[in-house]
């Protein structure tokens, strides 16, 4: 599996409805994704905005209103604020909200104190907050994933870059200017818009569409967070932000370290101060300071909140000179500008109106900002500038439906309530295992409240299946007959497809959608699904196998639902069946057996050997490093040799591991703090093979020349020469890595030349030993698991 992140938000950045400074007339107004994309141009209308803003600006928690769509987002936890946040970054943030995050929700709340007291009344605060320093929970790994010793500080930047670029993170968050995405949009709409003027696509309503996305501000990460802290905020949000707004994406400890070590690199990581203890003296003034200001509205310290005097929503008067929404002598300042005024008076007049089932679904999605991914009713979608970032895996063409989240129009009329509901929690597996973004999971209480939202907004029916296809029995015979005529070439069925086939796996899809909708979908697609690849089987109403239930269409549909439904239980597809048996699986013999391909581990650029003795290898030519290393049966050559764009080939054998994607050596005598994964310098030169037909791999790095033999003949491992050679005799120290913490793998190494005691690197777990690189020089590697 690939090492796969998730949106940055600032954990103490929610709106505290209270007192406040006067901020700077420029200050940036709050930033409210859904607002921004889509009221600030009147894409949505003015009560729909106010009411998303009176939401996520949590107006709420002071005014009260039996309104449960203006509930409020509430703050973060700061249960464990003094592990998480720095102390610098929690003065600064208390003291100028704005300033320490340009566009946060979160008012200046120490207007109410004198001038004179001001900094007093931040030191006080600042020391309560980081007092609160409840204990993270365990983090338990397996022995499938094993967890490091103190994992957050193991992290790699290079695969958190390319985490925060592929599973979700780029949808919301701003992409790193200098990141190389490799996708492209085929739409033809957006062919279009590169072709038309702003007058034009306003014109032809392409203007949304057309319209450049802003990202979710994140503030200065590393003045902020504290390398655990983030790490752990990574790894389950809603541990930290109980609104759910941010969503988890299902990271492994190590990936969390990862991605947390790209973010604290990208934010420049020089300036990072460390944690420092409050004074106990100033911790209960803070505490007083907290309750008397009206913090305990929207921030769970453990302590319960209090009531508000402040008057209920529904007597606000939008109009008052004195007020949030006046020109002057506002009690408290959010730096609003016109625009966001102006919709709140305009939800606030609508107050007791009651919204219908598409308003109700419209604000949830709102709230949540599901348009970043996914489009609905014309509205969202991953932006044009974003696509790019969502690719698929091995770079696979599959159009943008075959990489972009799915449109939720008409979902509530697609999709079982008990399905959607496990999608939301996370407790379903992927059924698009060929993208690289992950559908996140969500707070329980969305997963419990969207599903109703979405199946009233769309008038789902609740039809049986005997409703709509009467009788199944004795049809999944011709079901399994239908499969053949076209869903093979885009699908897989339980694991199984046509070679090259990358697609929705239909396992599982009978409780996946509603028969009614799958009764629609299989007659018509297109008028179900707009620009959907999927072709119909039944032109003009016809069957194209008319041999099977006499050609009658509604007994094929129903034919295919009871196919699917006891797949499990039946036999695969016939077409699958012949593929399968023409193998062009390797089978070395009395020789070895050399492959160039790619390999999820090896990567596009892979040579595997595979040996006579059930012993293979895949070699890595980009990094000149072992990648991938397995027993029994090699690989199958038939989408390496036949198939364009096919997917990456996938060991058949057993006890498969994958190793450490790092360099080979890193000189000098100094012990190295990290240890590279970029093979910048070196340079791969092909490989001979001896009367045996084993390789011997060739590259330079500098001035060293290496040879690198790996080869296993009686034993059931691997042994690894790797000769040096150079230009100079002037020996120079370096180090290689001994042992990786991979599982059910041990690495020994015994090194012809001078060599130090073992030091541990920490840096994915590398253990590594220091030699003295000598022209003649052997380093022997036995490779055990």
């Amino acid at each position: 599996m690939m090492r796969t992140v998730r949106p940055i938000v600032a954990v103490l950045a929610v709106v505290l409805l209270s007192n406040s400074l006067e901020v700077a007339c420029d200050a940036a107004p709050p930033f409210v994704a859904g607002f921004e994309r889509f009221g600030r141009h009147e894409d949505i209308d003015a009560v729909a905005s106010g009411r998303l803003l009176l939401s996520e600006l949590s107006c709420v928690a002071c005014h009260s209103s039996s309104d449960k769509m203006l509930e409020p987002k509430g703050g973060p936890s700061l249960q464990r604020a003094g592990r998480v946040l720095r102390r610098e970054w929690i003065t600064q943030f208390l003291a100028d909200p704005q300033q320490a995050k340009p566009g946060t929700t979160m008012p200046n709340v120490l207007d109410a104190v004198e001038a004179s007291e001001r900094n007093a009344v931040v030191d006080a605060l600042t020391a309560y907050v980081s007092s609160l320093q409840k204990p993270f929970w365990e983090v338990r790994g397996s022995g499938a994933l094993p967890v490091p010793h103190e994992f957050w500080n193991k992290g790699n930047v290079d695969t958190g870059l390319e985490l925060y670029h592929q599973v979700g993170c780029v949808a919301c968050h701003e992409p790193a200017a200098d990141y190389n995405a490799t996708a492209s949009s085929d739409s033809p709409v957006d062919k279009l818009i590169e072709q038309l003027d702003a007058d034009e696509l306003e014109e032809m309503g392409l203007g949304a569409a057309a319209r450049r996305v802003d990202s979710i501000p994140q503030s200065d990460l590393v003045r902020k967070y504290t390398p655990e802290g983030l790490a752990m905020f990574l790894l389950d949000p809603h541990e930290f932000r109980t609104s759910g707004r941010m969503p988890s994406f299902k990271l492994q400890p190590i990936e969390a370290a990862d991605l947390s070590a790209y973010l604290l690199a990208r934010n420049n990581p020089s300036r990072a101060t460390p944690v420092s203890s409050p004074e106990a003296s100033l911790v209960q003034t803070g505490r007083e300071w907290f309750v008397k200001l009206n913090c305990v509205q929207c921030h769970d310290t453990g302590a319960k909140a209090t009531s508000s005097s402040s008057k209920p929503l529904a007597e606000l008067d939008a109009s008052a000179k004195r007020g949030c929404l006046s020109e002057s002598n506002q009690p408290l300042d959010f730096s609003l500008d016109q625009a966001q005024k102006t919709a709140i008076t305009a939800a606030l007049s609508e107050l007791n109106s009651n919204a219908d089932s598409s308003a109700t679904l419209q604000h949830s999605m709102l709230q949540m900002n599901c348009f970043a991914c996914h489009e609905r009713d014309g509205l969202g979608g991953v932006g044009r500038h974003r696509k790019p970032y969502f690719e698929t895996v091995g770079s696979v063409d599959l159009g943008d439906e075959g990489r972009l989240p799915p449109p939720l129009t008409g979902a509530g009329r697609k999709l079982q309530p008990a399905w959607f509901k496990k999608v939301l929690r996370g407790e379903k597996a992927d059924i698009r295992p060929h993208m690289h973004i992950r559908m996140p999971v969500f707070h329980p209480s969305l997963a419990e409240t969207v599903p109703a939202q979405i199946a009233a907004a769309d008038k789902a029916s609740n039809a049986s299946e005997s409703d709509v296809f009467g009788s199944l029995d004795h049809l999944s015979s011709a079901g399994r007959a239908m499969m053949d005529v076209g869903c093979v070439q885009c699908h897989e069925f339980r694991g199984f497809a046509l070679p090259g086939v990358v697609g929705v796996d239909l396992k599982g899809i009978t409780n996946r959608v509603r028969p009614e909708w799958f009764h629609a979908f299989i007659l018509d697609p297109g008028s179900i699904k707009a620009r959907t690849r999927m072709p119909t089987f039944f032109p003009d109403g016809n069957s194209q196998l008319p041999t099977e239930t006499y050609g009658d269409v509604d007994h094929q549909v129903a034919a295919i639902w009871s196919y699917l439904k006891q797949l499990d239980k039946e036999p695969l597809p016939e077409k699958i069946l012949e593929a399968n048996s023409k193998s062009y699986e390797l089978k070395p013999t009395d020789r070895p057996i050399i492959l160039r391909t790619f390999m999820p581990g090896a990567g596009t650029h892979a040579i595997a050997v595979g040996f006579p003795n059930g012993v293979n290898f895949a070699f890595d030519t980009e990094k000149m490093r072992l990648a991938t290393i397995w027993r029994g049966r090699f690989l199958d050559a038939q989408g390496t040799w036949f198939v364009r764009s096919a997917p990456p080939a996938i060991p058949l054998g057993e006890d498969v591991v994958e190793l450490a994607a790092i360099v080979p050596f890193v000189l000098g005598n100094d012990e190295p703090a990290t240890w590279p994964t970029d093979a910048e310098g070196y340079k791969f030169k092909g490989y001979r093979l001896d009367e045996d037909g084993i390789p011997t791999f060739l590259y330079s790095f500098g001035e060293f020349e290496f040879e690198d033999r790996i080869v296993s003949k009686w034993r059931q491992d691997l042994s690894r020469t790797i000769k040096v050679t150079s230009k100079s005799f002037t020996p120079t120290r370096a180090w290689v890595p001994v042992q990786v913490s991979v599982p059910k793998r041990q690495l020994k190494v015994a090194v012809a030349g001078i060599r130090s005691e073992l030091v541990a690197i920490h840096v994915e777990g590398v253990l590594a030993q220091q030699v003295v690189l000598y022209p003649g020089a052997q380093l022997i590697f036995s490779y055990q698991w």
